[in-house]
């Protein structure tokens, strides 16, 4: 069984061995090869990874996506069959767009994967606020074109589909998130660094203006915090100017390198704690990689968060607003014992994030939804494509 990806994610095919390259790892095992078609970045180029993994970047910009898709996807659609289009969708929707041409040119039901919706639960500006109207308006669209709407989390962005008039056999809960035990874990000999880091893009769905306006207040009790944020982004300018402001360049240390899984584990075990302050985010991955660590989180309800933090039990969960973000970081700094209860329980709650487990479901998901659509062994499109179904594991 063959699929073709559409991704946003452009590591692969810049030879980035991130977060999407172990994911595919694991993932390729259940099938017989895996097209994926992504955006132009700097340093992309065609690639082959994990024997079966054909990565293709587009030659152009971004806005010409869809025609990419189009022309690029007919291509390796006429060439062998494939059993299943995926589009990962966000922004302008230019991969959801090329998937349903696809469809239409193809008949090979396409799968939107919706992560997170940009602006919800909480609009940070009106940028999220007119991504999220995107959002509904491609939702409303898709809704009779696509095959499923695949999500990462089981109460957030399932609930903004069904209000737009998803039907429930539409909606597949297939988490990818998942935890390498083995990367991440704790370390009792990391030197202390950090009183908190926060790791992620630097965007403003990230919260990180309410973690500088948290450290202000901070300081009236512990002069001398000590918080590490870690990312690359549009905001590092304005972040770098809020710093110097607010006369935090003591207190806040802005590091923009890449890290490697093991020098994740060393930053997330060099920090009392680790800090996510979105407003909008589809894990987020990087707490439940702190949890593993035996670190404690202090997270705004969103995402996996809201339906994994119990306050209090295995970490500590704040509103969007810097004073209650001061309170909690305050409360963990006092209190040892709290630190390392919450560290330990939150460690004990993430070992359901088991990366060959979450990554077998998340394969089967899609071979069972193959059955489902095409109980025939072999359908063909109208213009050629053909449709592959059938659930056979590639591993035999």
């Amino acid at each position: 069984m063959n699929l073709l990806m559409l991704s946003g994610d452009a590591s692969v095919a810049q030879g980035r061995e991130g977060a999407f390259h172990q994911t595919l790892r694991r993932f390729s095992a259940y099938w017989e090869r895996i097209d994926i078609l992504c955006p132009r970045a700097p340093g992309t180029s065609e690639r082959t990874v994990h024997g079966n993994v054909y990565v293709h970047p587009s030659p152009g910009h971004r806005a010409t996506q869809p025609l990419f898709i189009r022309s690029k996807g007919l291509e390796l659609l006429r060439e062998r069959p494939c059993a299943l289009i995926t589009s990962h969708d966000f922004g302008y929707f230019y991969n959801g767009i090329g998937a349903w041409c696809l469809h239409r040119r193809t008949g090979v039901p396409y799968v939107s994967e919706i992560h997170h919706v940009e602006g919800h639960p909480r609009a940070a500006t009106r940028r999220e606020r007119l991504y999220r109207a995107l959002t509904a308006a491609y939702v409303r669209w898709a809704k009779s074109r696509a095959a499923a709407f695949r999500v990462v989390n089981s109460v957030e962005v399932p609930e903004f589909l069904r209000r737009l008039g998803v039907p429930e056999d539409k909606i597949l809960v297939l988490p990818s998130l998942y935890i390498d035990f083995e990367r991440f874990y704790p370390l009792s000999d990391e030197p202390r660094r950090f009183d908190a880091v926060f790791v992620g893009r630097l965007m403003t769905n990230k919260g990180l203006f309410t973690i500088l306006d948290a450290v202000v207040q901070l300081k009236a009790t512990h002069p001398h915090v000590r918080i590490g944020l870690f990312g690359r982004g549009r905001l590092q300018a304005a972040l770098e100017a809020r710093i110097l402001a607010l006369g935090l360049h003591q207190n806040v240390s802005l590091l923009t390198e890449w890290l490697s899984s093991a020098e994740l584990t060393r930053l997330y075990n060099s920090a009392a704690m680790l800090l996510c302050a979105s407003t909008a985010d589809g894990g987020p991955r990087v707490t439940v990689e702190a949890m593993a660590c035996g670190v404690p989180v202090v997270s705004t309800p969103v995402g996996i968060m809201g339906e994994l933090v119990m306050d209090g039990e295995n970490g500590l969960l704040f509103h969007s607003k810097a004073d209650e973000l001061a309170a909690q970081v305050r409360r963990l700094l006092d209190d040892e014992g709290l630190r390392r209860r919450l560290g330990a329980n939150g460690r004990a709650s993430v070992q359901c994030f088991q990366a060959d487990a979450v990554i077998e479901r998340y394969a089967r998901g899609y071979h069972e939804l193959v059955a489902r659509l095409e109980p025939s062994p072999l359908g063909r499109g109208k213009d050629g494509g053909a449709r592959q179904a059938g659930v056979t594991d590639a591993r035999g």
